[in-house]
């Protein structure tokens, strides 16, 4: 039993744990001799071996430069920020709408958030299957297309009834959720362990944090120009990425070699337990014995870049390749078609299934709550936002009620900073404590400031928000405790991302759809519910929010046993698949 996790009473060695050598003192760097026909990054001053080992092809995306890989990411991150803004964008101009929509109440122009949301969740079904079979270049393309149009859309007749505005945000939902899926697992497809971290947390902040920033500005441009040119905008800058995506985003999933590869050992030790989430293409041996996968494990810090990778190669490895063919690399003009082939041979509706079982699943059950939970609370607070400080005392317009977000926007970055800079740290000082062996459970240390962070948010907004109605804090207090309660969101959903990522690689698109689905249609409802709720509590922000903390708090306590069982959840989970026992793989 290493640090509290119950070993697999029945595999030796589990999809998902990966040994680090035996050096405990650098148990994650590649100082055996045993071990060297495993490829490294040499960039620093001590090899470190590259997890997932990538393959001989050069248009393997773990080949590529890491400023290429890092530029793919910027652009799609920088993109995902404009798709998320559509969900808070109406956030700030809630009473302009009742104002001047005709017949809309504040249920009703809560709603166009809530059916954002819906169209996003229901989407992200058609989404999975279609990047399982055909990869995610095209669906970041196409959302960013359809961005462009249904912003136009929104900005030019939305005023002009409810009904069409309603469509439109719908429509937009579902431009936004291949960024909302796809974005998190692009970046498992393009970096080995040691550089996943920061990037995750980096992506994160994009698809979750970018939009509190939204607010901020959309309550001035309302204002001083009218709320259809937040939509213009959207358009304007989503029009502007549509050429960068496509100029400089290649396809990055990857159809591997299930070739086994040295998770729990060395690469000829691991009985083939953990195999790569991606169909076989044709027999081609790996350089090296490299075991090619996206699975994750836990090394140090990012470091450079794969041109420094150095292949320790033996003369039995240089033997297997003889006759072998390494393909060419893609040209230019190659690299800019929608499709580079197909990735899967299984049914597209039976895909399109797979989701939904996860939902059964404990470890996907337990990421669903500890990031959607916080972010519907989120949502929660938006709807509520134009009654407690558009209304008596305060009497804001749209523009003070966007800068109210500024503090949620900060605690974005603080959440950023925090899940950054604590998930590689933590992860590496677990695994050297551990005698050199990763648990995908280490990642789950990220709870804690989550829980601290988002409870603490949570339980002190509805308490500062009651006394600031009567005068008791100023309003800068609540919205301190926001921005506490969008930090831990943040957090979260950085924990969940990377614990899926590590612990069920083969299922990770999957499992981002059930996390994207579950937290869509909870927040969905969430809008039906609040202003009743509200009505019901007699007005007192205090009882909703000691419910809502209490429920966090509670989610985040689940955590320990994912904790100590989750080794032995991922052995059983190996030996009795979910979607096989559904007849969905």
């Amino acid at each position: 039993m290493g640090l509290g996790i119950l070993e697999d009473r029945v595999l030796e060695h589990v999809p998902g744990t990966t040994q680090y050598f035996d050096d405990p003192e650098r148990p994650q760097y590649a100082t055996d001799a045993t071990h060297e026909h495993l490829m490294c990054d040499r960039s620093g001053p001590v090899p470190i071996v590259l997890v997932p080992q990538p393959t001989d092809d050069p248009n393997d995306p773990l080949n590529w430069p890491l400023w290429r890989r890092d530029l793919i990411t910027l652009v799609l991150s920088i993109t995902s920020v404009f798709a998320t803004a559509l969900g808070p964008i109406l956030a700030a101009d809630t009473v302009l709408l009742v104002s001047t929509l005709e017949n809309v109440t504040f249920v009703k122009a809560s709603l166009l958030t809530g059916y954002f949301l819906l169209g996003c969740g229901a989407s992200a079904f058609l989404f999975v299957p279609s990047s399982r079979i055909w990869g995610k270049r095209h669906l970041f393309i196409l959302g960013t297309i359809l961005l462009i149009v249904t912003s136009v859309w929104t900005a030019a007749s939305g005023s002009k009834s409810y009904t069409n505005f309603l469509w439109s945000r719908i429509f937009q939902g579902v431009a936004a959720a291949p960024f909302e899926s796809l974005v998190n697992a692009a970046v498992g497809d393009l970096y080995f362990v040691h550089e996943r971290g920061k990037r995750m947390a980096f992506t994160n902040l994009a698809v979750f944090g970018g939009a509190f920033f939204t607010p901020i500005l959309v309550g001035k441009i309302s204002n001083d120009m009218g709320w259809p040119w937040t939509f213009w905008f959207v358009a304007i800058f989503s029009g502007v990425c549509l050429p960068a995506i496509f100029l400089f985003c290649p396809e990055t999933a990857y159809r591997r070699d299930p070739t086994p590869r040295f998770s729990a050992a060395t690469n000829s030790d691991n009985h083939g337990l953990d195999q790569e989430q991606e169909e076989p293409k044709e027999p081609k041996e790996p350089k090296e014995h490299a075991a090619p996968s996206t699975d994750s494990t836990i090394a140090p810090d990012p470091v450079g870049t794969t041109k420094n990778q150095v292949n320790h190669t033996s003369t039995s490895t240089e033997a297997a390749h003889v006759g072998n063919t390494i393909p060419p690399k893609a040209t230019f003009l190659q690299s800019l078609s929608l499709f580079n082939g197909r990735k899967s041979t299984d049914s597209f509706w039976k895909l399109t299934l797979r989701p939904l079982p996860l939902l059964l699943h404990p470890a996907f059950l337990w990421a669903c709550l500890i990031q959607g939970l916080l972010i519907g609370w989120t949502v929660f607070i938006g709807v509520l936002m134009a009654f407690f400080f558009i209304a008596v005392p305060l009497w804001w317009d749209e523009v003070q009620t966007g800068y109210a977000y500024t503090g949620a926007f900060v605690g974005a970055l603080i959440g950023f900073a925090v899940a950054g800079g604590l998930s590689d740290w933590s992860a590496r000082k677990m695994t050297k404590w551990n005698k050199g062996v990763y648990e995908p459970e280490f990642r789950l240390v990220l709870v804690i400031p989550q829980m601290v962070l988002g409870c603490a948010g949570l339980y002190g907004f509805g308490i500062t928000l009651d006394g600031m109605l009567f005068g008791e804090y100023h309003y800068a207090v609540p919205l301190t405790f926001f921005g506490l309660e969008v930090a831990g969101m943040v957090i979260g959903a950085v924990a969940g991302s990377l614990y899926i990522v590590d612990a069920y690689r083969d299922l990770v698109i999957e499992g981002f759809t059930a996390m994207i689905v579950f937290k869509n249609f909870f927040s969905f409802a969430l809008t039906f519910k609040a202003w009743p709720w509200l009505i019901q509590s007699s007005v007192k922000a205090e009882t909703i929010f000691n419910a809502l903390g209490s429920v966090q708090l509670v989610v985040c306590l689940l955590t320990i046993p994912l904790y100590i069982y989750g080794k032995r959840l991922r052995g059983f989970s190996y030996r009795h698949d979910i979607l096989e026992l559904c007849g969905l793989r």
